[in-house]
């Protein structure tokens, strides 16, 4: 039974709604393997994800309507499993690291997919216990779980038709359709993929660049002001104050483009590197007493069901003692693993230690991520949250755990094995950092719309699977057609993959001594000053400047943070305009969406077009003009751009009204 204006199920144990059914979990599947594509690919050549579950809860809308028995529930559940696409792709920023080390040539199917998979589960496992704490006894806003619930609630209250669903589906399809055709413009090079000029300050070098990407004004409008300000105050303190500092004076010649791009290569993105990391400690601390309370919850929910209470259903989980026998008993594949990685390499001698540390690492560890980045999730959302720079901490700190064992005093190939073992580790803490972002997210969904909470937690678990089984081919497809930047084989299409060049960096600079501890600890210094700021801020109630945010503008390429920025205030300007509108909250819903689709189609492309390249064996197959059209590209890009932009925010006004 539902409520006739709103589309939500009244709650309670004698609620009978169809929630977790065969056809929703085929369908979950079928959205999470191509969003997992999508963001295989964005995240290699951006450092970005975005969450699907409001488009995968538009599309689900749309099929399952053909269906006269499906339910709101439903719908709930295959955004669930499609959510897993979102987030499983994130392993994209630790596990190239192992090809750009020389350490793997390519992605071994088993390996990549159990790396991802066994990280995964345990993210949705440690992430139960946090569900009261961090999703029903809290303030944090989860803006893209109430937006997909809101999405879920109007699809639901409107059987006749669904004319929202339809809506809503026809601007992510329109405006997928523009962001991939632009996007195939600029590999035919008649329209330019980015702008940029370089150029001396004083005896220092800097230079502004921006990408001409829809995927990249999508995530802007998405993330919002307060991060997109935040992003852009990283840009300012990266690349126009720190930047030219330390490229005045400094040994490195040539032009100001080389002089920049060297010097942010291998001194800021450190700096960055600092500030994330203070940043995460310090979202750590503010939500540990929550945290500690939410388990308690937990514990006393379990008991309350043995003495033979009924919980309504919204209080159902996965219950305590089930989740913690779980989490121990996926130590013994994750053990397995790691033996086999160790075994024929120069640390096999040592393989028992190394294995039991590395469990009592995940654990723990892993236990500790997934509060933070179910925190961060609730504060700033799913695909805005920075979990590379929760992989930055876990890889630092595997890394100083190896250290203080092997020492350095060890052979080059013995530093390679340590580097790549540490890699694999973070890998699965990785997994369990980035399903965890996720699943509080989609557990604030459930709660807003009168789901199972135990049903939507095995929807995860399926998601998981889905989505690990596509990583694997997707990732050796783009590493053997573009191939990575710093790879051996990359071409001029290379991605960029820059949290997994960091990571990698980090691990080498620890284990070898060449760390860059300067540039880290002024980072960190920063970072307690940018905390500083944004708590003053946050109690003159201005507009925050999340720390997290901050550090990733400085250690991310300003070609992809300058049209975030421009991205989240051209959504900025179209939120104010939406919240004049005759249903401000129609408006909003519409604004997400066309972000969305901007975000999907550029990325289903990237993955369309490594294909092309991989059977053409041309690494720019669809170019048509050469370089001497490069000024007019540039023009008529940007000018293309910009008109292609006004008109989808037009279209979706006038379908707003």
């Amino acid at each position: 039974m539902t409520d006739a204006t709103r589309g939500v199920p009244e709650t309670g144990p004698e609620t009978s709604m169809r929630e977790l059914t065969f056809r929703g979990i085929v369908l979950g599947g079928i959205i999470t393997l191509l969003f997992t594509a999508a963001n295989v690919y964005l995240g290699l050549k951006i450092g970005l994800t975005f969450a699907t579950s409001i488009p995968a809860a538009v599309i689900s809308m749309a099929v399952l309507r053909l269906f006269k028995d499906s339910t709101i529930l439903e719908n709930n559940i295959v955004q669930t499993i499609a959510s897993a696409a979102g987030t499983l792709a994130a392993i994209i920023f630790v596990l190239p690291g192992l090809v750009m080390i020389g350490w793997w040539q390519g992605f071994p199917f088993f390996t990549t997919a159990a790396i991802t998979m066994f990280g995964g589960v345990l993210g949705v496992l440690f992430s139960v216990p946090l569900r009261r704490a961090l999703v029903v006894d809290t303030v944090l806003p989860y803006p893209e779980g109430r937006a997909a619930a809101e999405v879920l609630k109007v699809g639901a209250g409107s059987r006749e038709g669904g004319e929202e669903s339809a809506r809503g589906l026809g601007i992510i399809v329109a405006n997928a359709i523009v962001s991939s055709g632009f996007a195939i413009l600029t590999q035919t090079k008649l329209v330019a993929a980015e702008a940029a000029t370089y150029f001396r300050v004083g005896a220092g070098a800097t230079g502004i660049s921006g990408g001409l990407s829809f995927a990249l004004l999508g995530a802007g409008h998405l993330v919002g002001i307060s991060v997109g300000m935040a992003m852009f105050a990283g840009v300012i303190i990266g690349w126009w104050i720190l930047l030219p500092i330390l490229t005045s004076g400094g040994s490195i010649t040539g032009t100001a483009e080389v002089i920049a791009t060297t010097v942010f290569r291998s001194d800021v993105r450190f700096f960055g590197a600092g500030v994330i990391g203070v940043a995460a400690i310090w979202t750590l601390l503010k939500i540990a007493g929550p945290v500690v309370g939410g388990v308690r919850s937990a514990l006393a929910a379990s008991a309350a069901k043995r003495g033979g209470e009924v919980l309504a259903l919204e209080e159902r989980d996965i219950p305590i003692g089930i989740v913690g026998i779980g989490s121990l008993a996926m130590l013994v594949p994750i053990g397995i693993l790691l033996w086999t990685v160790l075994q024929g390499g120069p640390l096999q001698a040592s393989a028992i230690g190394l294995i039991a540390g590395s469990l009592v690492f995940i654990l723990v560890i892993g236990l500790v991520i997934a509060a933070v980045c179910g925190y961060m999730a609730g504060l700033i959302g799913a695909s805005n949250s920075p979990v590379s720079g929760i992989g930055i901490l876990a890889i630092l700190a595997a890394s100083i755990l190896l250290v203080s064992w092997f020492g350095r005093a060890v052979e080059p190939g013995t530093t390679q094995a340590l580097v790549a073992y540490g890699l694999i580790v973070t890998g699965i803490v990785f997994g369990i950092a980035t399903i965890s972002n996720d699943n509080l997210q989609d557990l604030k969904t459930g709660q807003l719309v009168g789901a199972t909470p135990w049903k939507q937690q095995v929807a995860l678990l399926i998601g998981v699977v889905f989505g690990s089984i596509v990583v694997p081919p997707v990732l050796n497809l783009l590493g053997s057609t573009l191939g990575f930047a710093g790879a051996p084989g990359a071409g001029p299409n290379a991605l960029a993959a820059p949290q997994a060049a960091l990571i990698s960096a980090l691990a080498k600079g620890v284990l070898g001594g060449n760390l860059n501890w300067a540039m880290i600890g002024y980072g960190a210094l920063t970072g307690v000053v940018v905390i500083a700021v944004d708590e003053l801020l946050g109690k003159a109630g201005k507009l925050r400047l999340p720390p997290l945010g901050v550090g990733l503008g400085v250690y991310l390429p300003m070609s992809v943070t300058l049209p975030v920025t421009i991205g989240a205030v051209v959504g900025y300007m179209y939120d104010r305009w939406a919240d004049g509108a005759r249903d401000p909250e129609l408006a909003m819903r519409m604004g997400v969406l066309t972000a969305t689709g901007m975000i999907v189609g550029e990325s289903l492309w990237g993955v369309g077009f490594a294909g092309i390249v991989y059977l053409t064996n041309k690494e720019t197959p669809l170019g048509l003009v050469g370089d001497g059209f490069a000024s007019v590209a540039l023009v008529g890009g940007t000018l293309l751009f910009g008109v292609l932009t006004w008109v989808m925010y037009r279209r979706t006004m006038a379908a707003s009204r």
